[in-house]
C-alpha cells in the first residue's frame, strides 16, 4: 500500500520517551542497536471513533515482547495506554492506526547490548482499511511463500519482534510481484502457519479451522474472531493443518489489526468463495470495533 506522503515528511507529533516531538524531528542515530540487530518490538493498533480497540491488550503484549527479547520498557501498561491516547489527541485523529515501538538505543554497538537504554515511541496516522471493502467481499488472492515460519526453538516466535518480519517483507514483495495480495507461509514442519502479517482461517462443512498458534503470533484479532465465532455457535478447531488439505475447504479468510477480517478467494491453485460464515464474522467484527452511533436527536 504505497503512501503519497512519505512517513518521514509529515505534519504532526510523535511521542518519544515521554515528550511530544514534531513529526519531522522524530529521529534516531544511525548507530542505534535496533537498526543493526533488530532489537525492537512493536504493536499495530486501530482506533475507531476515538477509541483504540483492545488498547490495553496491545500495551501488555508490547511489554511482554520486550521481556522476551530481554529488555525492559520503563513505562507501565497504563502509561503506554495514556500516551497512545495523547498521540491521537495531539494529531487530531479519531479513526487511525497507532504504532508503538520500543527499541535498544545507540549507547553500545555489537551483539552485546547490556549498556543500551530502552526507548519507546508512539506514532499515529490516518490509515484506511488494508483492503477496500469491495475487494474484501470479493476475496483476495494469496500465493505461496518460500520462506517458512521458524522453529520456536530458534527464534522468539511469541514476541512481536521487528526482526521476525524480515522474511515477511520478502514474501509480501514476492507475492505482489506475482499479482497476489499476500502469501501463505508454512511453519518449519511444513504445516500451514499464517500469512505475512495476518492469521488464517479455513472453513468446510460449517466448521472453522485455524492453525494452532504454537510458532507464530497468536493475534489479538485472531482471538477476537474466535470468540465471535463461538458466540455465533460455530465450531472452531485450532489444529495442525497440512497444505494438502487446502483444496478441501470452501471458505477462507484472514485476520489482523491491519487486515481486520478479509475473505480469501484463492490460495495458489485452490479456489474459495466468500460465504455466509466469512461475511457474518466480517460484519460481527466491524460491529464490535466500530463505536455505537449516537441516537439521532
Amino acid at each position: 500500500m504505497a503512501e503519497i506522503v512519505p512517513y518521514h515528511d509529515r505534519d504532526g507529533f510523535i511521542w518519544i520517551d515521554g515528550r511530544m516531538v514534531p513529526w519531522r524531528e522524530a529521529s534516531i542515530h544511525i548507530l542505534t542497536h535496533a537498526l543493526h540487530y533488530g532489537s525492537a518490538v512493536f504493536e499495530g493498533e486501530r482506533a475507531y471513533g476515538g477509541e483504540i480497540f483492545k488498547l490495553t491488550e496491545h500495551s501488555q503484549r508490547l511489554i511482554d515482547s520486550a521481556e522476551i527479547l530481554e529488555f525492559k520498557i520503563e513505562q507501565s501498561v497504563a502509561e503506554i495506554d495514556q500516551a497512545c491516547r495523547e498521540v491521537m489527541a495531539a494529531n487530531n485523529l479519531v479513526d487511525c492506526y497507532v504504532r508503538p515501538i520500543a527499541w535498544r538505543g545507540s549507547e553500545q554497538m555489537g551483539i552485546s547490548a547490556q549498556q543500551t537504554k530502552t526507548h519507546l515511541a508512539i506514532a499515529a496516522w490516518e490509515w484506511g482499511s488494508y483492503f477496500p471493502m469491495e475487494q474484501r467481499l470479493k476475496g483476495i488472492r494469496i500465493g505461496h511463500a518460500k520462506y517458512r515460519r521458524p522453529d520456536p526453538a530458534t527464534a522468539p516466535s511469541r514476541a512481536k519482534a521487528a526482526g521476525l518480519y524480515m522474511i515477511c517483507t520478502v514474501e509480501k514483495h514476492r507475492a505482489e510481484r506475482n499479482g497476489y495480495a499476500d502469501a501463505l507461509m508454512l511453519d518449519w514442519r511444513g504445516r500451514v502457519a499464517e500469512c505475512t502479517g495476518a492469521n488464517i482461517f479455513l472453513i468446510k462443512d460449517g466448521v472453522i479451522h485455524t492453525p494452532e498458534a504454537d510458532c507464530f503470533l497468536d493475534g489479538i484479532t485472531r482471538r477476537t474472531v474466535i470468540e465471535l465465532a463461538k458466540k455465533r455457535g460455530y465450531e472452531v478447531q485450532e489444529r495442525a493443518i497440512l497444505p494438502e488439505e487446502l483444496g478441501s475447504f470452501t471458505e477462507c479468510f484472514i485476520t489482523g489489526t491491519a487486515a481486520e477480517v478479509t475473505p480469501v478467494s484463492e490460495i495458489g491453485d485452490f479456489k474459495y468463495k466468500p460465504g455466509q460464515i466469512s461475511e457474518t464474522l466480517l460484519n460481527d467484527y466491524m460491529a464490535l470495533v466500530q463505536p455505537k452511533r449516537k441516537a439521532a436527536e
